[in-house]
């Protein structure tokens, strides 16, 4: 009995700590970098104000906001209806860290932002996009510096144009290996987007992303396979 009654103090003891250590990252967070971070969860998400769902829903005003409660999108799980509450900002640090071992039983596939640097910096770009921003105390330098220019990691994918959304589009589901081991003419690509869809349960792709990739996956990886990792 002694030993549970102290370790439910010590518990209580560790969240004022837990949000104090949030709020200093918080408070030095750059959206700028977290927009950056953000292209891993674009193939599932939109962010911008009235942009449709995709296959999860769309992020505009989601710091906040009452889990599971977007309009029009029907496709929370269970878990997550249950998981109930707001998305405060220690809420989405915590599920950002680990979705999956957060909410058991959510569908969503990322595996998650172990950095807590850049869980940080997604809040503080999640937190820029809606009506109502929080202010996390920044001095306001983060927001107003450009991006910093650094080169993205598209794995083995060759690195021409279309390679971005090509990457972010198929690893939220597949290793971007598996995409560089095929050799399908355009027609086979296209038709195995399709498949996708029907059979696989993935949102259609907007038009003119789809036809980026298309163009991107017939160039550089036709059955010829011109890079076909060795």
């Amino acid at each position: 009995m002694r030993i549970v009654l102290f370790s439910l103090i010590l518990a209580a003891l560790a969240l004022p700590v837990a949000a104090s250590e949030l709020a200093d990252r918080l408070q030095s967070a750059d959206p700028a970098a977290g927009a950056a971070v953000f292209n891993r969860c674009k193939a599932c998400h939109t962010i911008a104000e009235s942009a449709k769902h995709r296959v999860g829903p769309n992020l505009w005003g989601i710091v906040g906001k009452p889990v599971a409660s977007a309009e029009d999108f029907g496709r929370y799980s269970p878990a997550l209806k249950k998981f109930g509450g707001s998305w405060t900002p220690e809420r989405l640090d915590t599920f950002l860290e680990n979705p999956r071992q957060t909410v058991k039983g959510v569908r969503m596939v990322f595996p998650g932002l172990p950095k807590a640097e850049e869980r940080a910096d997604v809040i503080a770009y999640l937190n820029q996009n809606g009506p109502s921003p929080i202010d996390f105390g920044a001095d306001g330098k983060a927001e107003t510096a450009p991006p910093a220019e650094q080169a993205e990691d598209f794995g083995v994918l060759f690195n021409a144009p279309g390679v971005s959304e090509t990457f972010y589009a198929c690893t939220a589901c597949h290793s971007e290996r598996i995409v560089a081991q095929q050799g399908l003419s355009r027609e086979r690509w296209e038709e195995m987007l399709v498949w996708m869809v029907e059979e696989q349960g993935m949102e259609p792709l907007p038009e003119e992303e789809e036809k980026i990739i298309l163009d991107y996956l017939s160039t550089h990886y036709n059955e010829d396979r011109p890079h076909f990792p060795r």
